[in-house]
């Protein structure tokens, strides 16, 4: 059974949390931006607008899974005090 995590940990925990979901929704509001921004200035036939915004839904949640995923994935705390990768 691993030791209890003290206060400092878990909240350090949180805010990565956090600076993750914020961050990933920032990068995925701005891909859905971009690649919405033919129909939004109307540079698309109307056929094309449902697909066109739906596929952009796609890339924009798409996006945000990823900024989530790499930001909580690059950021490890360290297993033993005074020791930072398993290499040590």
């Amino acid at each position: 059974m691993s030791p209890t995590r003290s206060q400092a940990q878990r909240d350090a925990v949180t805010v990565e949390i956090v600076f993750a979901v914020v961050t990933g929704a920032l990068v995925g509001a701005l891909a859905f931006l971009i690649c919405a921004a033919p129909v939004l200035w109307d540079a698309l036939p109307a056929s094309w607008r449902g697909s066109w915004l739906m596929g952009s839904a796609l890339v924009g949640g798409g996006a945000l899974v990823h900024r989530v995923v790499r930001v909580l994935w690059r950021w490890r705390q360290p297993s033993q005090p005074g020791r930072t990768s398993p290499d040590s």
